[in-house]
């Protein structure tokens, strides 16, 4: 390998031009009006310069980066079924990237790929991984991991039958206010109940409350119920008898009605006391995204996936079990999916 890590960006959606200016050299000019801005409909919010304010956040220059820049990194292809979007990706990225036809040419002559997922279910993750893995690239693999869990272990399968390495996680997992706010818990004694507001009951949404939820109290979660009615979807997780997790469970309510900037708060009750914390969203998130990079970084360093991937495959059996739960009306065990 390189010492520079050359990579192949699968899908240039706002998360694919998120992770890019933490990564690769850029034009911040650009980022803030992508060229043909506004000419055309947009596939894509950051086609309408909605991302430059979270990286570039200071009003005196717009051109010095406010947030970390990970080294290390080139990304050299990229690919997206809006071929729009990844040229104007590629004006953004110094116009380095070679634009693909198709997003298997993405995993030629690279040491890393990356598969972007923003707002999506995670259902076409196993065939955009495959030709990287099988070609022995180590993967990132944006959240949701998969669809389901029968597709994280495929995944996983191929990777360890080609010896490469693979990762996937939520943002938020890495998040430096959601780690300090951890560490916290120890202060409240016995943990009574924890709370968190929520993203939808979409899968690129709930995958984020449940990666907190295993930050906070670890893996293990062992059961969904899911309260539904007109104006909230309350899902309640359960760990049955881990002491270190909540007694009374976790309660996610994933309708909030208008936040800022994505902004997540978590509060956690206990015997002596409680606590409580807002991220506020998408000004706060690039820091946690450049611990994932780092964390990529190593990963293609080692040859070895991170110890959170294990977490990220319950979190989905955690998103099949919701649904299962939400047609059922009943409390329904996690384990029936962690095959």
């Amino acid at each position: 390998m390189s010492k520079t890590i050359r990579v192949g960006l699968i899908r240039c959606d706002t998360h694919g031009m998120w992770y890019g200016p933490l990564m690769a050299k850029h034009d911040p000019m650009l980022l803030q009006r992508p060229p043909g801005c506004g000419e055309k409909e947009d596939s894509y919010s950051w086609q309408r310069g909605g991302l430059h304010m979270f990286f570039y956040a200071g009003y005196g220059d717009p051109m010095e980066m406010t947030v970390p820049f990970t080294e290390g990194f080139e990304i050299v292809k990229l690919w997206d079924v809006d071929r729009r979007a990844a040229e104007q990706s590629r004006a953004i990225l110094l116009d380095v990237p070679e634009v693909c036809d198709t997003p298997d040419q993405c995993s030629d002559d690279v040491d890393l790929v990356m598969v972007c997922d923003c707002n999506y279910d995670g259902s076409d993750h196993l065939e955009l991984a495959t030709p990287g893995l099988e070609k022995g690239v180590a993967t990132y693999v944006d959240k949701p991991f998969a669809d389901t869990v029968v597709n994280c272990r495929k995944m996983l399968d191929l990777a360890k039958q080609n010896d490469t390495p693979i990762f996937s996680a939520s943002i938020l997992r890495f998040q430096h206010e959601f780690v300090k706010f951890a560490d916290r818990i120890q202060e409240i004694g016995e943990v009574n109940l924890a709370t968190f507001s929520g993203y939808g009951t979409n899968p690129a949404g709930l995958v984020h409350t449940t990666s907190v939820t295993q930050l906070m109290f670890g893996s293990g979660i062992s059961t969904v119920q899911v309260m539904d009615n007109p104006k909230q979807t309350a899902v309640w997780l359960d760990y049955d008898d881990n002491p270190k997790a909540p007694k009374h469970g976790v309660m996610i309510h994933t309708q909030m009605g208008d936040r800022p900037r994505t902004g997540l708060a978590a509060s956690v009750f206990g015997s002596l006391g409680d606590i409580h914390t807002l991220v506020l969203g998408d000004q706060q998130y690039p820091h946690g995204s450049a611990e994932i990079l780092k964390t990529i970084k190593k990963m293609v360093e080692t040859g070895q996936n991170p110890v959170e991937l294990d977490d990220m495959v319950e979190a989905i059996a955690v998103i099949e079990t919701f649904k299962k739960a939400q047609k059922s009306g009943q409390p329904e065990r996690v384990e029936q999916f962690l095959c």
